[in-house]
């Protein structure tokens, strides 16, 4: 199992050295996320620094962006990184696309097959130099004069991933992606029951197997290596409850029974109550708190990431940005054998 950590956006120049620390530590990956800054950008600022560990985004929104506009900025990485660029997409909710980032909002699953299909397109049409011939329900690109063509890259097209929740984008997953990002807000129930199946089902539709996808599990964990974890715990919480009071995570909550605590966070989620996100925060009890998270001693929470998902997951993410001291991180590796 590989084991990944999330790479810090807050000062710029100190990325560099934190990428190289964090690759001499041991960590097979670095990814960003598109929250409150670009995903794409903090990744050409590292590459430069580091010659092994992997370097992706989980996630950048595809659908706020043109599969062109994409293909130009991962091919670029692909390259100034050496092959070791990995594009981890995900949809976002409807709300997010047409309001935050004011873009067209289709059925998603089947957008972003067509997305993905897209972006192989065109990386082909440069690479291999095959006609660009899209021509889908939500993309068409038929352009490509040679003034706008990038150079074959030597280290080929990046690998794709993609976030996916519900059945449907996981089954879009096994078909078309490369890896699967599951989402934070899941339980190993309901990837066991519900994603993997969706998952083969989508990878056999392609005549694909398992072992083509590779599957990234991030997670909430909290180390209690040093000092007082309470604040963590409350903080793991209210996100837990955040994502449960979205309407298209209800699936994963009422699997376990829990459907009428989805309605109530939801309905907390959209009053007009200034305390809402700590009274949504409180109705998180213990048994779903550890049905989500896995909290111990560093060398604790690897066992049970081992036991959780050690049969069924390719690479974890483990906590902070930044990574974890290096005491933790060989605790946590102690534990995950």
């Amino acid at each position: 199992m590989k084991v990944d950590t999330i790479l810090s956006a807050a000062e710029w120049a100190a990325l560099p050295d934190e990428a190289r620390r964090l690759e001499e530590a041991g960590y097979d990956a670095v990814w960003t996320a598109e929250v409150s800054h670009d995903p794409f950008l903090p990744l050409g600022v590292v590459a430069a620094a580091t010659t092994r560990i992997g370097l992706g985004t989980s996630i950048a929104v595809a659908f706020a962006r043109s599969p062109m506009t994409t293909a130009y900025t991962a091919n670029d990485l692909q390259a100034v990184s050496q092959g070791r660029f990995i594009l981890g997409l995900g949809s976002q909710i409807k709300a997010h696309i047409t309001r935050r980032f004011s873009m067209p909002w289709g059925r998603p699953a089947p957008q972003m097959r067509e997305y993905i299909l897209a972006l192989r397109a065109i990386w082909a049409s440069w690479n291999e130099g095959r006609p660009l011939d899209v021509q889908g329900e939500y993309y068409k690109h038929t352009l490509m004069t040679a003034m706008f063509r990038p150079e074959s890259n030597p280290y080929g097209p990046p690998k794709v991933y993609l976030a996916a929740v519900g059945t449907a984008m996981t089954k879009v997953a096994g078909e078309v992606a490369d890896g699967l990002v599951v989402h934070g807000f899941t339980t190993e129930r309901y990837l066991r029951e519900v994603t993997l199946p969706a998952l083969a089902e989508g990878a056999e539709r392609a005549g694909r197997s398992r072992d083509d996808i590779e599957v990234t599990c991030p997670g909430f964990v909290v180390l209690e290596d040093d000092g007082d974890v309470a604040p963590r715990i409350t903080a793991v919480r209210r996100q837990i409850a955040f994502y449960g009071s979205t309407p298209a995570y209800r699936p994963v909550l009422a699997l376990h029974g829990w459907g009428e605590l989805a309605d109530r966070l939801h309905t907390l989620s959209v009053s007009k109550d200034e305390g809402r996100w700590a009274a949504m925060g409180e109705l998180i009890d213990d048994e779903v708190l550890h049905a989500f998270a896995v909290i111990g001693t560093s060398r604790d929470a690897g066992a049970e990431l081992k036991r959780r998902y050690g049969d069924i997951v390719d690479r974890v993410t483990v906590p902070r940005s930044g990574g974890i001291p290096p005491e933790q991180l060989r605790g946590l590796l102690a534990g995950l054998g």
